[in-house]
């Protein structure tokens, strides 16, 4: 039988839909090939498998059936696939995420007696402003926002989410219902089922993670729950208790309808919004940060930022609660072999697949194995080499990550995540405003010899010129940071007056804005008000643009800025130094004193 050959026309056609869809997709769309193509399928099935359990128990924790949970992992994933710019990223319900807004919609929640439809329509309502703002953010290309939540803020909000979500779990497992809390569930009386359920639960998590490290431990923790508990169930109970279950067999398509929003609340969800979506975009863009530098690939942060938006908002049509990039399902898939975004929207469809034929049987899953399950969770949420790490080197992005952890337990949750944020920035700007100003000088003779920092030596170790003042000035010169330059000046004028001169290092002054301009005006007007000069040795192109716009370098003199250090000290010390001081001068620190009146034959140090 003869095969039939491929024409020209057919190819041109194939790479003619192959640029097309890679100018939307990416240019991944033209490396596919069928071995591609099943190592994604493969990555995408395990990425199911991993999901399946995670999103029954992250729809727990936010408070709503377990249907939506199972919508968040179908959708969003197949669109942030596709849409965003990260080939690796598997999306779909995380703790942290589920977490934040369980703990936002309670309170709302509540008001309504705590009925789990309305949970589930504010979450959905919820999702719709996420993704609305992200999409916002990728429009505006300012999708950089969510670098904004630093590492110290996140190691502290995930260690109060994991409280937070130990807490809750517990209810569960002491055989409460619903979203009980412990003191709830032991008003209630203890059931000795349910113990019995989630012990056997978490035993079983631990040991098959313990001997099979990259297997599915909590998909089989989660069958041994669903055996125990049908067991329990056909002996009639245990010491006459039985085990609360999901019931419903749950469905992972919810199908489309408009996202409820109610305008009332509008006032009170955008602060909610806004802290969730901080936390979604920082959790996914810092995930594909991390798979791109491990797999090559390149990532566009307003793409990654744009596909997100896109996943929440058509997410927010399909029932479905804020979704965002998962780290213990994306590491899984670089480690499966995917190398295309098709294991995602595999992973996805694999899913729909799993829960239509396994609903009967996800119908038994017990609460209590949930709940153990969100203990395993909890436990791992908790960074202890991190906190230790951060105690040890930075106390001061320590008591952030603390302060926020506290705030994380004891305020409304967006205002802990917007706290911690705000706090950081604070510490930021303190940091930034206090730039450092070093004085500079010599550690041994010879033309060659670098300048070093004399600051750290004992007084009069490290001799200094006299007349003139070498200053390395390190940071930037912001309005903020005017003061405290200001301050470091003044002292300087003040305490040692006779160096009339000074020689600004500016290598390291990164930026200026207005005030610092006006700052270092100030600075040549006194300077020259006591019969000395200001200089500076390599400004960076930006500061010198700065000079040039205000005219700051008229008024200094194109004669006063040096390429190079041998330059600028042959013109200071053999022009514009006082001859009667240097005849007087017995530390000759620099070659060029050998030239300057009464000099011995070589410098000194």
């Amino acid at each position: 039988m003869n095969r039939t050959m491929p024409t020209p026309r057919a190819d041109a056609a194939r790479a003619l839909l192959a640029i097309t869809l890679g100018s939307w997709l990416g240019p991944w769309v033209q490396e596919l090939t069928p071995r591609t193509l099943r190592t994604d399928l493969l990555a995408g099935l395990l990425g199911a498998v991993l999901v399946l359990p995670q999103a029954i128990a992250f729809a727990a924790l936010v408070g709503v059936p377990p249907a939506m949970g199972l919508a968040t992992a179908v959708l969003p994933c197949l669109v942030a696939a596709l849409a965003g710019s990260s080939r690796l990223v598997l999306s779909g319900p995380t703790n942290a995420t589920s977490l934040a807004l369980g703990a936002m919609l309670l309170p709302l929640a509540s008001g309504a007696g705590g009925d789990p439809a309305r949970t589930a329509a504010l979450a959905v309502g919820l999702t719709l402003l996420v993704g609305l703002m992200q999409l916002l953010l990728a429009v505006t290309r300012l999708g950089a926002v969510a670098n904004f939540i630093s590492p110290s803020v996140m190691l502290g909000f995930t260690g109060g989410a994991a409280l937070l979500i130990a807490w809750s779990a517990l209810g569960q497992v002491l055989g409460g219902s619903g979203r009980a809390t412990p003191l709830q569930a032991l008003q209630a009386g203890v059931s000795p089922a349910a113990l019995a359920v989630a012990g056997a639960t978490l035993a079983t998590a631990l040991l098959m993670r313990r001997l099979w490290r990259r297997g599915p431990h909590v998909l089989l923790a989660l069958l041994l729950a669903i055996g125990a508990t049908w067991l329990i169930e056909r002996q009639g109970g245990l010491a006459g208790s039985r085990v609360a279950r999901l019931g419903t067999p749950p469905a992972a398509w919810l199908g489309l309808h408009w996202p409820p929003l109610d305008p009332a609340l509008l006032a009170q969800l955008l602060p909610m919004a806004l802290a969730l979506t901080i936390i979604a975009l920082g959790q996914s863009i810092s995930i594909a940060k991390l798979l791109a530098a491990r797999s090559g690939h390149p990532l566009d942060a307003n793409r990654e930022c744009f596909g997100q938006g896109l996943a929440n908002t058509v997410g927010a049509f399909a029932g479905c609660f804020v979704a965002c990039g998962s780290l213990n399902r994306s590491l899984p898939n670089l480690e499966a072999g995917a190398r295309t975004p098709l294991a995602g929207a595999s992973a996805a469809l694999w899913l729909l697949a799993l829960v239509a034929l396994g609903a009967p049987l996800l119908a038994w899953v017990p609460l209590a194995g949930v709940g153990a399950l969100l203990l395993l969770v909890a436990a791992a949420l908790v960074d202890r080499s991190a906190w230790r790490r951060l105690w040890r080197l930075d106390r001061r992005e320590f008591g952030i990550a603390a302060a926020t952890l506290v705030a994380t337990l004891t305020l409304r949750l967006e205002i802990a995540i917007l706290a911690g944020v705000m706090l950081s920035l604070v510490a930021w700007l303190y940091r930034s405003a206090r730039p450092a100003l070093r004085t500079m000088g010599f550690d041994r003779p010879g033309v060659e010899r670098p300048f070093v920092i004399v600051d750290d030596h004992p007084p009069g170790a490290r001799p200094e010129c006299p007349q003139l003042k070498l200053l390395r000035m390190e940071g930037s010169v912001w309005f903020g940071a005017v003061p405290h330059v200001a301050e470091h000046l003044r002292a300087l004028r003040r305490e040692q007056p006779e160096q009339r001169h000074l020689l600004v290092m500016a290598k390291s002054m990164n930026a200026i804005d207005l005030a610092g301009a006006d700052l270092w005006d100030d600075e040549r007007i006194r300077r020259r008000e006591a019969h000395g000069d200001l200089y500076f040795h390599r400004p960076r192109p930006q500061v010198i643009t700065m000079w040039r716009r205000t005219g700051f370098d008229e008024r200094l003199g194109v004669g006063n800025v040096f390429a190079d250090k041998h330059s600028a000290l042959r013109h200071i010390v053999l022009k514009r130094l006082d001859d009667a001081v240097c005849a007087q001068c017995t530390v000759r620190l620099f070659d060029e004193c050998g030239q300057r009146p009464g000099a011995p034959l070589a410098p000194m140090i």
